[in-house]
């Protein structure tokens, strides 16, 4: 069976009515025959249908025993992180998700549980900082922003190991693309926000567990701290997944018809993006995952914030906005956006320079979006005396 037709019949048609389109139970309680008899939902935080249909659904497309679906990509990973305890450490991708290490930083350390940054993209370095302590390796394949590839499978022979979970955040991917609980991962997230969704028109988070034992303790934690997904949000989640396999394959082709002209702009210094062949992950990219994405980032020779406000500010497809994955493209700078609370000398040491801009390239024709770049950077030129 092809992803797609995969895809489209995991979705049900409702038992009750024969709807085509799963029902949004917009429903807070529900009536119980009896105390503690009832039809399988007592309370909507608990339990609610139509989010159970997406659980189940990013569930069977993961390969997982459970999924469960969250407010927001970071009630997600949080409810993942309060698996451990104080003492506990986790070893981190060092290109990490603002808002992750913010999380991790400013929260949880506070808690008792240490941080430790590696560049996951060598096994060996995971490998090399484990201690004791270790209970959690957290990585991102793609990172964000600057699109490192991570050997999933091997980081997962090395979690095994020591006896240490592996979670992967598979956002960037999608499983459509890349499945990292077939390559040995123990809890998959993802923003539901960006690919799943994929029309910027909702906030929401997802977790996958290998295990029904692992799958258990995070419903726990989803009930006791109650940052559920919304139904109508559900829907607009399960509604999004329905074309997935089709969008993400229309990114990843607008995006490698946009990094290849990114190569020949005399303005830029790097191009990040794994489906060019000069990627450092190149290989190991093409060997995990189906689609190469629709993230692309560069930046620029000079290493000029403003240089690079000025492109950004002067584009008319590629919006100037937070998050991606969604049909229409955004740009945005992350030094000033989704990684302002990274420390500069974080960030610098995981690549995120003040030029690296990061595009979320969408549906558009992708020579609309060349042409785009193009206006945006002769602007630039002119505007800003910065000449390469």
């Amino acid at each position: 069976m092809s992803t797609q037709t995969q895809i489209i019949h995991s979705i049900p048609v409702d038992p009750l009515t024969g709807s085509i389109s799963v029902p949004i139970y917009q429903t807070s309680t529900y009536v119980q025959e009896a105390p503690g008899i009832h039809k399988g939902y007592d309370y909507a935080r608990s339990n609610n249908p139509t989010r159970k249909v997406l659980e189940d659904v990013i569930a069977q497309l993961e390969g997982g025993t459970n999924g469960y679906a969250f407010a927001s990509g970071l009630a997600a990973i949080d409810a993942v992180v309060k698996l451990l305890s104080a003492g506990d450490e986790i070893i981190a991708v060092d290109d990490i998700y603002g808002g992750a290490f913010r999380l991790f930083t400013h929260i949880y350390q506070k808690f008792g549980i240490s941080i430790k940054y590696v560049d996951a993209t060598d096994h060996r370095n995971v490998a090399e900082a484990i201690t004791p302590a270790t209970k959690l390796i957290w990585i991102e394949s793609p990172t964000n922003p600057t699109l490192k590839i991570a050997d999933i499978k091997k980081i997962a022979q090395v979690a095994k190991a020591h006896n240490v979970l592996l979670c992967v955040d598979n956002t960037f991917a999608s499983p459509v693309s890349q499945k990292p609980i077939t390559l040995g991962a123990d809890i998959v997230v993802h923003s539901g926000t960006k690919y799943l969704g994929g029309h910027s028109d909702l906030i929401s988070g997802l977790i996958v567990t290998a295990t029904q034992q692992l799958g258990d303790k995070i419903k726990f934690i989803q009930n006791a701290s109650g940052a559920i997904l919304s139904p109508f949000d559900s829907w607009l989640v399960i509604r999004g997944i329905e074309t997935l396999d089709l969008r993400v394959a229309r990114h990843s082709q607008n995006a490698q018809a946009v990094a290849e002209y990114l190569l020949t702009e005399d303005l830029i210094g790097n191009v990040y993006y794994p489906g060019l062949a000069s990627h450092p992950n190149y290989e190991v990219a093409k060997k995990q995952q189906k689609y190469t994405g629709g993230i692309i980032s560069f930046d620029l020779k000079v290493d000029d914030k403003e240089l690079a406000i000025k492109i950004v500010s002067n584009t008319k497809y590629f919006k100037l906005a937070e998050s991606l994955g969604g049909v229409k493209s955004l740009c945005c700078l992350p030094c000033e956006m989704t990684h302002k609370s990274i420390p500069q000398e974080k960030r610098y040491a995981a690549g995120v320079t003040d030029s690296l801009i990061r595009l979320s390239v969408g549906l558009e024709d992708a020579a609309d979006l060349i042409e785009d770049l193009k206006q945006a950077f002769a602007i630039a030129k002119k505007e800003v005396e910065v000449f390469v």
